[in-house]
């Protein structure tokens, strides 16, 4: 089986509603997406011959999931009160909703199925919510 790796980063800003301890704040992170692909075969033909796929249409990929999350705010639909997400618009803040609790292992699911729908055979997706802490999401 080949692999191929590729990773891309975006800084953004979350909070976890219902949690009791310091994630329940508004804070930020460098989140870290890491994407592999994996293949049984390499292309045998064309300009993509010998490879598992085009690390220039993989970074595209990535680089589009994770700007669409860059320097902005992402909450879980349903948590915040309607007059907030108006007066957090009205002051031009970017904001992404999200219809999941917003953690690395959230994430994770959601740009597998991000990735898969590129056509990629994903084999797994790791997101780091610090230089420390990941979570990862796999079907095996």
């Amino acid at each position: 089986m080949y692999y191929l790796t590729a990773e891309a980063s975006f800084d953004g800003a979350h909070f976890l509603a219902g949690y009791e301890g310091k994630c329940s704040n508004l804070h930020g992170h460098r989140w870290r997406v890491i994407l592999n692909i994996k293949a049984s075969q390499l292309q045998a033909e064309g300009q993509q011959r010998g490879m598992v796929v085009d690390f220039g249409d993989v970074k595209s990929a990535l680089k589009k999931e994770t700007d669409f999350f860059d320097h902005t705010f992402i909450y879980e639909e349903g948590t915040l009160k309607e007059t907030t997400v108006a007066a957090l618009a009205e002051e031009n803040f970017l904001m992404r909703t999200v219809p999941f609790r917003p953690t690395a292992e959230n994430f994770s699911k959601y740009f597998f199925e991000k990735f898969e729908s590129y056509g990629f055979d994903v084999a797994e997706v790791t997101v780091y919510e610090t230089p420390n802490n990941c979570a990862s999401y796999r079907e095996d």
